[in-house]
């Protein structure tokens, strides 16, 4: 299969890297002088240094040359980007089915990927991939299990038995809104996560926290009509368990940080790489407010980012609510 990947960072690069073992794989990017270097280092050093980059792998900085033998689209560019890639690819005549890989509202709008794609691409065969998966390790050629969700279940099976590979295993899913939920709210999660073990609270801690914020994801999930059973699931718990755990999680060194008294621009800056959670975190305080879901950590984590709250004091808030029953 011919595959146009569009966005060179950490992720975009892991995947076109994975896929050319087996796939004819072009990689777009913005930055000319970064696809030079990769092409002729195969390396790409900003986001992935120390992995080497296949020589099947083809790079390409026009957008059109990049699209126009495609068989796939892999859009894997920030959710502030999707709504300009997807109005780049609406000026084309016609379009080869369409994955995203981002994990975020639109900042804004608040708008999950799947809504974005509705407005802006009506007619297209579209699908989502998510899961546990830290660019890092797939680059490395570590075995990694993912979800892909298309309303079109006929098409979440072939789009996950044609990218599947060898070390890359993908299920099919049908529910993309509860894939996209999952993808979204473990990276708000991952940030509390970040912040009780920066504050040295210990396993047990974490342990509560990563359980309630399930219970979080799974209530918000299923009022805006996703299955319970998905937040169980790879797109859910794994990619929970992956982000609130490993330090490679970008969302994670946010709460670090902050545990430990950084300011956040400081923080964003230092880390050089997007880290979802923290716009997420004020589209889906939001969210669940219009909807009436009580998501007291994700209101917490909120409060630590844009309100100045000390993360001692949202801890000592959070344990002190009201008593009430677990489910």
């Amino acid at each position: 299969m011919r595959l146009a990947v569009l966005g060179a960072g950490a992720w975009g690069t892991a995947l076109a890297a994975h896929w050319a073992g087996a796939h004819a794989v072009v990689l777009w990017g913005r930055n000319a002088a970064e696809l030079d270097a990769m092409r002729e280092t195969r390396v790409n050093t900003r986001y992935l240094p120390g992995c080497p980059l296949p020589a099947a792998l083809a790079f390409e900085t026009d957008f059109d040359a990049a699209l126009a033998h495609a068989e796939l689209i892999v859009v894997s560019v920030p959710s502030h980007g999707l709504r300009p890639t997807l109005e780049a690819l609406a000026r084309r005549p016609a379009l080869p089915p369409l994955v995203w890989v981002c994990k975020g509202f639109e900042p804004g709008s608040g708008l999950l990927p799947h809504q974005l794609v509705a407005e802006v691409l009506p007619d297209a065969q579209a699908a989502v991939l998510s899961g546990p998966s830290f660019a890092l390790e797939v680059a490395r050629g570590y075995p990694t299990a993912l979800t892909l969700a298309a309303h079109d279940a006929a098409l979440a099976r072939r789009l996950a038995e044609a990218l599947s590979g060898q070390r890359m295993r993908i299920y099919a899913h049908d529910d993309v809104i509860g894939v996209e939920i999952g993808g979204a709210l473990k990276n708000v999660m991952a940030i509390a996560a970040g912040i009780c073990d920066g504050l040295a609270l210990g396993h047990n801690a974490r342990a509560a926290l990563i359980t309630r914020g399930l219970a979080e994801m799974t209530r918000l999930g299923v009022r805006l009509g996703g299955h319970a059973e998905t937040f169980m699931g790879l797109s859910g718990l794994g990619d929970l368990i992956l982000t609130t755990t490993g330090d490679l999680s970008r969302n994670r060194q946010v709460g670090l940080r902050l545990a430990g008294g950084q300011p956040l621009p400081a923080i964003l800056s230092e880390l050089g790489h997007v880290a979802e959670g923290v716009p997420t975190a004020r589209e889906v305080d939001a969210l669940a407010t219009r909807q009436g879901v009580d998501m007291p950590i994700t209101r917490a984590v909120c409060r630590i980012l844009y309100e100045q709250l000390p993360a001692a004091e949202a801890v000592d808030a959070l344990l002190n609510r009201d008593i009430r029953t677990e489910f």
